[in-house]
């Protein structure tokens, strides 16, 4: 019998006032005979959350690798980590993607480079997963994460999404487009850009996944999407610069590609700048997906690393998630217990219908088909 149904077992016996001599004490205590942080795959295996907390705070630190702060209130999730339990977060190449955090987790063994856990898209943390390079840990709502959103070995969990939208700088661009057809009009010369590239960031890889969705392909075909970012190259519109708030300001990136919640954030940060952003969700190519956390197997800061991701999925948490204008993956639950700050999911855009996802197999093909073919139809 594993650890998770020992510990289901004693918790019915608790309920059914059954606890016997060996068995430990109802409540949040969990086994009698702790395991260390490093093994735990949960807060329980420790000896409980004030257990998991001391362990945490006896570490320190915690390692994390590309979290610009501005990425889905990252910022303000650092900080409260930090303030609440007294623990250092250091930020490794806040601008790398997926990708590089998986190379990381191989590179990196010892306990000064090493991360402890990773922000990646869906298909790189089913890369990571494969490979072995998690650790399995449930963190406390973890039966309440929607099936489709997380791993059923608890290896990586998603935590916040949303949708590809397109940003304009209003101020710059006369007629913003609304749509990826409008993105190829002859006025937008060099103008339209986006997060990365597709076969290393998650953001670029929605991005191209959604133009395929506008251009008569499917989950299953996302070689329309590839023929679309061509053709906006070929007609010389698509701009390689990245889209980020200074670039923005200095009108190196008009118009750009991103999730809705980094697009979202940009009148916040560029207020005072003269920009006019606005946003659209492209309603010829809607298309939504979400972000996995996982932990480092390795982690040098094991404690730290679990601790990190129940204050990610903890009500607090996911509401500082929709501070930077992400959806967070617990929101429909929060909603219906009270716990979701209703002001600040209202500054959300409304999007028409339920939101599809691709499954992994129609994931990992999508993957291996802009592995191969991107470069030689786009170029770097």
């Amino acid at each position: 019998m594993t650890r998770h149904h020992r510990a289901r077992a004693g918790a019915l016996l608790c309920v059914l006032g059954l606890v016997t001599p060996g068995l430990g004490a109802c409540g949040e205590g969990g086994p009698t005979r702790p395991v260390p942080p490093s093994r735990a795959e949960s807060a329980a295996d420790v000896g409980g959350s004030a257990a998991l907390i001391r362990a945490a705070k006896r570490e320190g630190r915690l390692h994390t690798i590309a979290l610009p702060r501005q990425w889905a209130n990252y910022g303000g999730l650092i900080d409260g980590f930090e303030k609440k339990y007294g623990i250092k977060v250091v930020v490794s190449e806040p601008n790398d993607h997926s990708e590089e955090e998986i190379d990381a987790l191989k590179r990196y063994r010892g306990p000064r480079r090493a991360p402890d856990v990773i922000d990646v898209g869906d298909t790189f943390a089913q890369s990571a997963a494969r490979q072995n390079l998690l650790a399995p840990y449930r963190v406390a709502p973890f039966d309440r994460i929607p099936p489709e959103q997380k791993d059923a070995g608890a290896r990586w969990y998603n935590n916040y999404g949303g949708y590809v939208s397109i940003g304009c700088d209003a101020s710059r661009v006369r007629t913003c487009p609304d749509s990826f057809a409008d993105l190829l009009r002859p006025e937008y010369k060099g103008l339209v850009s986006m997060y990365g590239r597709p076969t290393d960031a998650g953001s670029a890889f929605a991005a191209v996944y959604a133009a395929a969705l506008a251009n008569g392909g499917s989950f299953d075909d996302i070689q329309p999407g590839i023929d679309f970012f061509a053709r906006l190259n070929k007609i010389g519109n698509y701009n390689r610069a990245a889209p980020s708030p200074s670039s923005i300001a200095r009108g190196r990136t008009p118009i750009s590609i991103e999730w809705g919640y980094l697009n979202l954030a940009h009148p916040d940060q560029l207020r005072g700048t003269g920009v006019k952003w606005k946003v659209s969700i492209p309603f010829d190519g809607s298309f939504s997906q979400y972000y996995a956390q996982a932990i480092n197997k390795n982690a040098p800061h094991p404690a730290a690393a679990r601790l990190w991701e129940e204050y990610l999925f903890s009500p607090e948490g996911q509401n500082l998630r929709l501070v930077g204008y992400a959806r967070p993956v617990l929101m429909a639950v929060m909603a219906k217990d009270g716990t979701l700050n209703k002001a600040l999911a209202a500054r959300l855009p409304t999007v028409e219908g339920t939101p599809q996802f691709p499954t992994e197999a129609q994931l990992n093909k999508a993957v291996r088909t802009v592995r191969e073919k991107w470069a030689k139809a786009v170029g770097r």
